[in-house]
């Protein structure tokens, strides 16, 4: 396993970190525990989760992950692991139990450190913006909980170009802790959106990338036909966003020069995927959600492939 820095800050991860939205929701407590200890043994030292996630689930407010996560970290050196969580969305029907005010930020890392059963969070995000709150009061809440030492890093998640030197240009003109990361939707498929401004805000910043969805929601996995129709209850069948992929034959473009590559390099689609993202100069590293352990084999296969000039060149062409 490969480590690089995040960012301007101090820390290490792996290339690897550990997605969680599927604990508790695809994958039970068990199964979950058994994939961090796989990715652990193989070195993956990197975890992300959220406060809301698994709240679809049989109408679940949140705080399902963290607390997966948390029994799992229980007699485990907490120093070896670096943990990350977010904050944003509802965790409540009180219309305060939302968003990036002073109040509901200083609620969520009370209540995210509770769930995980530790003393701090090594990287906290903003999971999205809020345009109802202004970004003083939100930077100058997160500072504060740096120096309470509940907090070693901060981070965002789904900022624009725009929004990311806005909160950077606000941190420096106010003497306040400031991004060390972005979490992007960022694969083969979906390029536009970030590599358009937000990869050169990163490169001259010196942010971290940590982008989400390596797989294009699993289509990049290579299991989806053209015009085929998932199954209902299926992430694909309630997907708009992979609906969209299986009805655009550019997509399988995509993912027949993927599966070419894989081919030559005996191995899957997925795991060339993700090595095309860990070869990008601005990913820190690549957030996979495996459901399963086969899964997560598939995904850590992706650190060992290097993809030739050509082969990168290849899938630029084809998914510009």
């Amino acid at each position: 396993m490969e480590y690089r820095q995040l960012g301007h800050s101090g820390i290490k991860v792996s290339t690897l970190c550990m997605g969680s939205m599927q604990f508790g929701w695809t994958a039970d407590e068990p199964l979950a525990h058994r994939i961090l200890d796989e990715a652990f043994e193989r070195g993956v030292n990197f975890i992300d989760t959220a406060d809301i996630y698994s709240r679809w689930v049989d109408g679940n407010p949140g705080g399902v992950s963290e607390t997966i996560i948390g029994a799992w970290l229980k007699g485990r050196d907490r120093t070896r692991v670096i943990l990350a969580t977010k904050v944003r969305g509802p965790m409540g029907d009180d219309p305060n139990d939302q968003g990036l005010s002073r109040r509901h930020i200083l609620q969520a890392i009370e209540g995210s450190i509770t769930r995980l059963g530790t003393d701090y969070v090594d990287l906290y995000q903003l999971h999205w913006p809020d345009d109802a709150t202004d970004i003083e009061e939100t930077l100058h809440a997160l500072d504060d909980l740096i120096r309470l030492g509940w907090v070693r890093y901060i981070g965002c998640s789904n900022y624009k170009a725009w929004q990311l030197v806005q909160a950077l240009w606000t941190s420096d003109r106010l003497g306040l802790e400031s991004f060390v990361s972005l979490q992007p939707h960022y694969n083969l498929i979906h390029r536009e959106e970030y590599e358009r401004e937000l990869a050169d805000v990163c490169l001259e910043y010196n942010i971290g990338v940590i982008p989400y969805s390596p797989l294009a929601g699993g289509f990049l996995t290579g299991k989806y036909e053209p015009n085929s129709t998932p199954q209902p209850g299926t992430r694909g069948g309630s997907s708009e966003r992979i609906m969209g992929y299986i009805a655009d034959p550019n997509a399988f473009k995509i993912l027949k020069v993927v599966k070419q590559i894989a081919q030559g390099h005996q191995t899957s689609p997925s795991s060339i995927s993700i090595a095309w993202l860990l070869s990008q100069a601005s990913v820190s590293s690549a957030i996979i959600g495996p459901r399963t352990l086969e899964q997560l084999s598939d995904n850590l296969t992706s650190t060992e492939v290097q993809l030739s000039q050509e082969e990168l060149a290849n899938l630029d062409e084809v998914s510009a």
